[in-house]
């Protein structure tokens, strides 16, 4: 552990020095970054400084994991479901922009720090999802990366303690990197979360998260981070599979629905219908989702549908939409665990 924490470390100071040189270009005023702003690390500073708001949302986000968080372009691309070379261009005209808009390279102030919270916020979950199944590759996770999210999600937390998106966020990290030990079995196969030894959770950051889910909700209105940390607080609550209150994760989904409408979420409320209310009405709602053109190479979405047919006994077609599922995903832990399926069908 000593080894691993010391080598990311380097690797944060590597990436710190070398995001500097590309995002400061030409004449850009590149204002002094100092150690008594209240961050506790580089990391931080350069995710909030990197996300200006002159740049679009989702360019502060996609520039930020890029440059400062580590990821490959290909992985950027993954988390926001577009082509990579399109995901390059955005990356090539937003660094051209602080160049010929002469953006200021400058940490910003205490007071400018709401203005930029929800990018930085949505760039720190973006790295634990990626980090949390890796897109591709022979492992099903990237442990460095899910480590390095919750670290700046600790850290965030610790600079704005009273924001309840900031605290949300730590607890949805916390509540699904909990269950790091029981996602793969001791020859490396996938557990889906039905099949996961529960014990094997891990108690104290589930006790953690579920305090902080809590502290949230008290504070009013909830964001899309603490509907979504509680809608993982209801998991992490169920002793069993079967004690799952699927009407409840329901519920938490269609107000997600109107605080972020988004055709991921509309997909996992989908397949929480289909243990809710059954898999014909899971189905329906997801052969909804089929035209969307963001889910259209998504692999989840064939996975779910060849689960709910699986279920109505619809056997040939269910075989399908897992060959389908299986073609569509790059990560081999989650394509052997279809094929798997594949053969159980044959």
């Amino acid at each position: 552990m000593a080894r691993r924490r010391a080598i990311d470390v380097g690797r944060r100071r590597d990436v710190a020095v070398k995001s500097q040189r590309f995002l400061v270009t030409g004449d850009v005023d590149a204002g002094p970054i100092t150690a008594d702003d209240g961050f506790e690390d580089d990391r931080l500073r350069l995710i909030f400084t990197c996300c200006h708001p002159s740049l679009a949302a989702d360019t502060q986000v996609a520039l930020a994991l890029r440059m400062l968080c580590g990821l490959s372009t290909a992985e950027v691309a993954k988390a926001f479901l577009v082509k990579e070379s399109a995901m390059a261009a955005r990356l090539t005209r937003a660094k051209k922009k602080i160049v010929l808009a002469r953006i200021p390279y400058r940490v910003p102030a205490r007071a400018e720090l709401r203005g930029r919270i929800d990018a930085v916020l949505l760039v720190i979950h973006l790295l634990f999802t990626t980090g949390h199944t890796a897109p591709v590759g022979k492992n099903l996770s990237q442990v460095d990366l899910v480590e390095r999210a919750l670290d700046l999600a600790r850290m965030l937390h610790n600079l704005l303690p009273d924001d309840a998106e900031v605290t949300s966020l730590l607890a949805l990290i916390l509540l699904t990197d909990s269950r790091r030990g029981s996602r793969v079995g001791s020859g490396g196969e996938f557990r889906a979360l039905a099949d996961q030894d529960r014990s094997k959770w891990h108690r104290d950051s589930i006790d953690e998260g579920l305090a902080l889910v809590g502290e949230s909700i008290r504070r009013g209105r909830p964001g899309r981070f603490t509907l979504m940390a509680a809608i993982a607080a209801v998991h992490s609550s169920a002793s069993h599979w079967d004690e799952t209150d699927w009407t409840e994760i329901v519920g938490l989904y269609d107000l997600l629905l109107d605080a972020w409408p988004s055709p991921v979420v509309a997909l996992n409320r989908a397949v929480a219908l289909s243990f809710a209310e059954g898999p014909s009405v899971g189905l329906a709602a997801l052969e909804e989702l089929s035209a969307e053109p963001q889910l259209s190479t998504y692999p989840y979405l064939a996975a779910a549908r060849g689960d709910c047919l699986e279920r109505l006994e619809r056997f040939t077609e269910a075989r399908e939409a897992f060959e389908e599922a299986a073609l569509l995903t790059e990560n081999h832990v989650e394509r052997d665990f279809l094929r798997l399926r594949i053969s159980q069908l044959n």
